[in-house]
């Protein structure tokens, strides 16, 4: 009876082993499939041969090689404000990592839909939501958490095209909803004036006799008669609101890639344009505004908005830099023995300059040249200089002129004469920036006729048109103009930019900064990875832009430190569309 029972044990026993062995193979089988054995092996002996100080670190770093590649995870929206204490966006990217969601990045493109000049305040405005920008944050918020971050969960970082197609596709859907939605509403208020509409139109005002005098008397003003009508301001087509979202999530999964790679993130922009060689690696050329006499100015003078220095070739930016803080205090000298009610205290503008009162155009470029005279430096040799005229934001329609002196306005065609006049006086003046409204199409091809042999016309704010415009391969560029201003904000992608720039080959591109701009430094090593040779970042005064200039110099010195910093030179005149860079040997 015992030795029944103690058979049916050792069966019992047997179905175990079994079992047992059964698991054995399968994890043997498994360990093979992998190769794990084989590189615990390679590693092993590979750890006996170099002997490091850190075991652990080295086995980590030694299978990190061999992880699969890292995907996208998440996406979080975050509320952050931007250099002009309004609200923006920041985009921040999760990976997959090493089987775990691991946050990444975060980045930040500037709002340029939302312009306070542009816009009707907002009753109870509060923490800076002005205008849309309430409406607009909380929708770019709503697309990043709700909608792109499972859109785009999976997709590998280092697949620039294909995220930016994801995000793209997204955003021209919401214009189609949001043009349909507009249609709606035309359609339903044209249907509620014709049922208002009175059945009889009233009968005609009888004219009156002092707008019979009024006439007679124009008759005798002078050039009354001879003055052209202003062509109307287009219709500008906003940006969508949260299409902020869209700028951000991109820029986001190009440092996510840059991460990946462990380089940084101008040589994978770099390597996006398919440069897989990074020799010869030029930095741009700084486009330093030091003056402000626009409209936000305390004087009468509203054309100049800002007053740029150009370095001459050959420079490093920290030479440029110094420079500039040189013939700044300068001018801050000239203005503080010139004022009358003692040592004069200078305001910054937004972009980083001083902004000084002026009633004249001449005014600061006088002061500009004696500063440079006292500092030695030759105008037109050392330094060249750029007007941003901004023409777009001094335009009295009322009146038909450009404000370009408070109380003294100018017709479009008065004004191709004023700048002919300003450069043939300050022959240092390689460029102008905005001269004139885009609709003034006319005198841009007028303006480029008589200066266009020594000074450029450069379009920033009449460049920008519909965003989705640049991706159905339209080129935007107005009669005359020599050179654009691109802007990484809004709905634009890093593959828009990277077709953007040799489509404009012909022209010079400068890559330049928003007044709402953040604390993010990655427009110079956008501006160094796409190529441009020019960079426009504003003055060397507040935090959000002296960031920029630091990223500047740590390029720089990086790129030298490495032999891969090609030197430049620029062939004179500046920005009239045909110098080409030539590498300074």
């Amino acid at each position: 009876m015992a030795h029944r029972r103690l058979g049916r044990r050792d069966c019992a026993l047997s179905q175990e082993d079994r079992d047992f062995c059964e698991l054995k193979q399968k994890a043997a089988e498994y360990v093979r499939a992998s190769g794990v054995a084989q590189t615990i092996e390679g590693v092993l002996n590979e750890l006996f041969l170099e002997q490091p100080d850190d075991v652990y670190g080295h086995l980590a770093n030694y299978f990190s090689r061999l992880s699969a590649k890292p995907v996208v995870a998440k996406i979080c929206g975050r509320e952050v404000y931007d250099a002009t204490g309004r609200l923006s966006v920041q985009a921040e990217l999760f990976c997959h990592i090493r089987n775990e969601d691991k946050w990444t990045c975060r980045a930040a493109v500037p709002s340029d839909c939302e312009d306070p000049e542009n816009c009707l305040p907002e009753a109870g405005d509060e923490g800076g939501r002005g205008c849309r920008r309430g409406q607009s944050v909380d929708t770019a918020l709503c697309w990043m958490n709700e909608f792109l971050s499972p859109m785009l969960k999976g997709v590998d970082p280092t697949d620039q095209t294909a995220a930016d197609k994801i995000l793209s596709d997204f955003l021209k859907a919401r214009y189609l909803e949001h043009e349909e939605e507009q249609k709606k509403k035309t359609e339903q208020e044209t249907q509620g004036h014709i049922r208002s509409a009175p059945q009889t139109p009233p009968p005609l005002a009888p004219q009156t006799t002092a707008s019979v005098k009024d006439k007679k008397g124009d008759k005798g003003k002078k050039g009354s008669a001879l003055e052209k009508p202003v062509p109307p301001m287009e219709p500008r087509v906003p940006s969508l609101a949260g299409s902020v979202a869209i700028g951000a999530v991109s820029l986001a999964v190009a440092k996510c890639a840059a991460l990946a790679k462990d380089i940084p993130l101008y040589k994978h922009i770099r390597m996006l344009r398919n440069e897989h060689t990074l020799s010869d690696s030029h930095m741009p050329v700084p486009m330093v505004t030091v003056l402000s006499c626009g409209k936000a100015s305390p004087g009468k003078l509203n054309l100049m908005e800002e007053i740029i220095v150009i370095p001459a070739a050959g420079q490093t930016i920290k030479q440029t830099i110094s420079m500039v803080l040189d013939l700044q205090n300068e001018m801050k000298g000239i203005l503080s023995i010139a004022s009358q009610t003692g040592p004069l205290t200078t305001a910054v503008s937004d972009c980083g300059a001083l902004l000084v009162p002026y009633d004249r155009l001449e005014q600061p470029l006088d002061l500009i040249t004696q500063a440079s005279s006292n500092l030695s430096l030759a105008l037109g040799k050392d330094i060249h200089l750029a007007l941003n005229c901004a023409a777009d934001k001094i335009m009295d329609y009322a009146k038909g002129k450009y404000s370009v002196v408070t109380g003294a306005g100018k017709t479009p065609d008065e004004l191709v004469d004023v700048y002919e006049s300003l450069t043939v006086k300050y022959p240092a003046i390689a460029a102008l920036i905005d001269p004139f409204r885009k609709e003034d199409v006319e005198q841009w091809e007028s303006l480029h006729a008589r200066i266009g042999s020594s000074c450029g016309l450069l379009a920033e704010m009449a460049f920008q048109s519909h965003p989705l415009s640049w991706r159905a391969d339209k080129k935007l560029i107005l009669p005359g103009v020599t050179g654009v201003v691109l802007k990484h904000s809004n709905e634009t992608t890093i593959t828009d930019l990277l077709h953007t720039t040799p489509q404009y080959r012909g022209t010079e591109s400068i890559l330049g900064l928003s007044r709402a701009e953040t604390c993010d430094d990655c427009v110079v090593d956008l501006a160094v990875g796409l190529g441009v040779r020019f960079v426009k970042v504003g003055g060397v005064m507040g935090g959000e832009r002296l960031a920029k200039w630091n990223r500047l110099v740590c390029v720089e010195e990086e790129s030298a430190q490495q032999g891969i910093q090609g030197s430049r030179k620029l062939t004179l005149p500046l920005f009239t569309g045909k110098s080409d860079e030539q590498p300074n040997t």
